[in-house]
């Protein structure tokens, strides 16, 4: 049986297995996270899996843009003749090319999906801790904003599975890298809270949905899965739980055709 998730997601089938959908974003663009039933591996590349990844948001997998995610706050802009070029180094990337779709992995980390009804323009973000507190949300926002003439105000943005607060414990110099990154006491508050033994835990959910609250995104239109991937490690993938062993899951969105200009 799949896990409830949170207020506005749903589970569609897929040929491979079940895939994770925001509805509110989904009047927006096509999009959907993957579940383990996928089978996507770690550094994967094979064509015929991204194939199968992306037909799910209605793409071929010729006009799929990723990064080489290394845990920052760099973002890869992408336009219709960028998809050739070499894969850079990044945690999320944004575009407003028509049809094309935007990916970033995780099995644990924070997936998080943007679109803007009024340019077309969309975005996928890979938030681990380290991405977290360099703000890799919102540098997207910024990024978009630059690029695109988006307005932060009328984003959609859905955040899917990954570690929850249930399960991430961290050590103390965590709470120091995000003090020493900027971020108030009034956040760390909210981020960090100990559990009745003492252990330190961080909430990489309400962090990253904070952080687009700062830039601009109003909480409205901020959608959580709510979804633990330790805790659901029957169809969802968790390096806490499987270590190297553990696959990947990807969050896909297509930028709709006939909006955005390139």
């Amino acid at each position: 049986m799949l896990p409830e998730p949170g207020a506005g997601f749903h589970w569609i089938a897929e040929p491979w297995g079940p895939m994770l959908r925001c509805a509110p974003l989904e009047s927006v663009a096509r999009h959907g996270f993957t579940s383990r039933q996928l089978g996507l591996r770690p550094n994967d590349t094979a064509p015929a899996t991204w194939a199968t990844a992306v037909a799910s948001v209605g793409c071929d997998v010729s006009h799929l843009a990723r990064v080489r995610q290394v845990h920052g706050a760099a973002v890869r802009v992408v336009r219709a003749g960028d998809l050739a070029a070499p894969v850079p180094d990044g945690d999320a990337v944004i575009t407003n090319a028509p049809g094309v779709a935007l990916a970033v992995v995780a099995a644990d980390c924070v997936p998080v999906l943007l679109a803007d009804p009024r340019t077309g323009a969309v975005a996928a973000v890979h938030a681990g801790w380290r991405g977290t507190a360099a703000n890799v949300v919102g540098a997207t926002v910024t990024a978009m904003t630059r690029e695109f003439g988006v307005r932060p105000e009328t984003l959609v943005a859905a955040i899917g599975p990954s570690i929850g607060a249930c399960c991430y414990e961290v050590g103390e110099e965590l709470l120091t890298a995000f003090a020493a990154a900027g971020h108030t006491s009034v956040d760390l508050a909210d981020w960090f809270a100990r559990d009745s033994a003492g252990r330190l835990r961080l909430d990489l959910w309400q962090a990253n949905a904070d952080l687009l609250v700062h830039a601009g995104v109003p909480r409205a239109r901020l959608h959580v899965a709510g979804l633990c991937t330790k805790t659901h490690v029957e169809v969802l993938e968790s390096f806490r739980v499987d270590g190297d062993r553990a696959g990947r899951m990807a969050a896909i969105i297509a930028a709709p055709q006939g909006r955005g200009l390139v």
